[in-house]
């Protein structure tokens, strides 16, 4: 989806007409806070460039806003909504490019850092976009802190997103959401995908890590829908295996529990 921002004329009329050339130019294009799901800023800079139909086209970004305009410098934030190349163009009156620039963002990138050792994780927003930005709301509210890998079970997954020390429940999570399994995603060793009850549309803040490759809970068809894969470890596969080999048990009548915790500490985003 594409976007349209209008640089707009402001009351400096001998900006926008008079003697010499008033030709608008753009000499660079400067990108802040360039990530997925994040507000980001373009800074635009050139000459007359609050001439009347000069136009700004930022793909994928919704929500554009100015919030600085003058002959020589403009402003604008927005949205991002995708990943990969982002192509930012400056258009004219007449509708030709006059200038244009390519800025990359990046997949978001966050760590798990747990009693054991760190987790680094890229998810995959272009995939599973609702699963990625239900992930990042718990991740951005600091819900996964403390919480446990409440259910390892050795050559399989570990699990966790739910219960705090005791498998307390903790308080706060969102509302379901649809199951995106049938993303092309699959469950390979140290992918991350969301748990869920016995209804596909069923998954709130419990994920796994797949220990080993599962194809048994890929998508299969619309009556076995497996599990919504979303993105995979970049660094502490290692520490994943740990996890994965520690001692369980079954406490009040629940298998698989770790015999000492093993916990979250935190989520952070990085990218």
């Amino acid at each position: 989806m594409k976007h349209i921002f209008t640089l707009l004329c402001f009351a400096m009329l001998t900006a926008c007409a008079g003697n010499g050339d008033t030709t608008p130019t753009v000499t660079d294009i400067q990108g802040k806070n360039l990530n997925y799901g994040v507000r980001a800023e373009f800074d635009f800079l050139g000459t007359y460039l609050d001439t009347v139909g000069i136009s700004a086209n930022v793909p994928n970004c919704t929500g554009q806003t100015p919030v600085f305009i003058s002959p020589v410098h403009q402003v604008l934030t927005c949205t991002i909504t995708a990943i990969g190349d982002l192509n930012v163009q400056v258009r004219d009156g007449a509708g030709a490019v006059i200038f244009s620039k390519i800025f990359t963002i990046p997949a978001p990138r966050v760590i798990f850092a747990t009693t054991l050792g760190n987790i680094t994780v890229d998810i995959n927003p272009h995939e599973a976009p609702l699963t990625v930005s239900n992930f990042l709301n718990y991740v951005q509210t600091g819900f996964y802190s403390n919480t446990l890998f409440h259910r390892v079970i050795a050559g399989f997954v570990a699990q966790g997103g739910a219960f705090t020390t005791g498998l307390t429940v903790k308080p706060g999570t969102l509302a379901p959401i649809p199951i995106e399994s049938n993303n092309g995603l699959t469950n390979l060793r140290g992918t991350i995908a969301m748990a869920r009850t016995s209804e596909p549309n069923s998954a709130t803040s419990q994920f796994y890590f797949n220990l080993v490759d599962n194809p048994a809970l890929d998508y299969k068809d619309p009556s076995n829908p497996g599990y919504a894969v979303f993105g995979k470890i970049v660094q502490g596969l290692d520490v994943m295996d740990a996890i994965g080999a520690v001692p369980t048990n079954t406490l009040n009548g629940v298998p698989d529990i770790p015999v000492t915790d093993v916990v979250v500490r935190t989520v952070l985003r990085i990218k």
